[in-house]
C-alpha cells in the first residue's frame, strides 16, 4: 500500500476520506480494504464507521468524543488525519481478511432477463453467447452500496459492456443481476433502478437479522452459473 500516494480530506464534519485514485483497480481495491480492517480492528476513540469504496475509505467519527480524548489535535478532523497517516506509513505490516470465493446461481429465462435482448443487440451478440461470456468471468465484490447488501462487481467483459439504462425502472425485481458498463451487480432488494437486467438469483442477500446481514462482502469473489427456478 505504501507505493500509493493517498489524499486524505474532510467529508463534512465528521468524516475523512482516504482517497486513492478515481479508477477500477483491484490493487487499489485490496488497499482499501487493508486499511478498513486495520481500522475495524484498530478503532480509536470517537470511531463510529468505516465505508470503503472502489478506491477510497470514509471513516466516520463523533466530534466531541475525538476532542476531547485528543487534545493535543487543533481539530478533530486533524486528530483522525493523523491516525490515518500513521496507518499509511505503517500498512506494510497490516493483515488482510481471507477471502472467499462465491458461487452464485442465476437464471437468464426471458421473464427474469428483462434486458438480455437489448444487451446482446447493442453487443452484436446472440443472447447465449452473452450468457455464455457473463458466466466465464470470476467477479471481485469491489464495494457495497446504494442498497443494503447491493454489490458492486466487476469487470464486465468489454464484449457485453453495456451502459446504465437512459430512463431508470421505477421497480427492479429483488434477486435481479444487472450489468452497468463495466460493473455488474445484484439488487439485493426491490427498488428503482437503471442497471441492464440479464437475469435473476434467489440467493438472499441482506439478512437485517442475521449476525452478518450482508451475504457478500467487499473482496469476495464472485462466479455465477446458469441455473432454473
Amino acid at each position: 500500500m505504501n507505493k500509493y500516494e493517498a489524499k486524505i480530506f474532510p467529508l463534512g464534519e465528521s468524516a475523512l476520506t482516504i482517497d486513492f485514485g478515481n479508477e477500477i483497480s483491484v490493487r487499489l481495491n485490496a488497499c482499501v480494504l487493508k486499511l478498513a480492517n486495520f481500522f475495524a480492528e484498530n478503532s480509536f476513540a470517537g470511531f463510529e464507521e468505516i465505508v470503503p469504496a472502489y478506491s477510497s475509505l470514509t471513516i466516520f467519527y463523533d466530534v466531541f468524543t475525538v476532542r476531547k480524548n485528543y487534545q493535543e489535535f487543533s481539530t478533530a478532523f486533524e486528530a483522525v488525519k493523523s491516525f490515518a497517516e500513521n496507518a499509511l506509513r505503517n500498512s506494510s505490516d497490516f493483515q488482510t481478511n481471507e477471502l472467499r470465493t462465491i458461487k452464485i446461481p442465476v437464471c437468464f429465462d426471458r421473464e427474469f432477463a428483462l434486458d438480455l435482448e437489448f444487451v446482446a443487440a447493442s453487443s452484436n451478440l446472440s443472447p447465449e453467447k452473452v450468457v455464455e461470456i457473463f458466466v466465464g468471468k470470476t467477479y471481485r465484490v469491489f464495494m457495497l452500496g446504494f442498497l443494503p447488501g447491493f454489490s458492486y462487481m466487476g469487470e464486465v467483459d468489454e464484449r457485453i459492456s453495456t451502459p446504465r439504462k437512459q430512463t431508470p425502472r421505477t421497480k427492479v425485481p429483488k434477486g435481479s443481476v444487472g450489468i452497468a458498463g463495466k460493473q455488474t451487480g445484484i439488487y439485493s432488494l426491490s427498488s428503482p433502478g437503471g442497471w441492464q437486467i440479464i437475469g435473476k438469483t434467489n440467493i438472499e442477500l441482506f439478512t437485517p437479522e442475521a449476525e452478518t446481514p450482508t451475504f457478500l462482502q467487499a473482496g469476495d469473489s464472485v462466479k455465477f452459473h446458469e441455473a432454473k427456478f
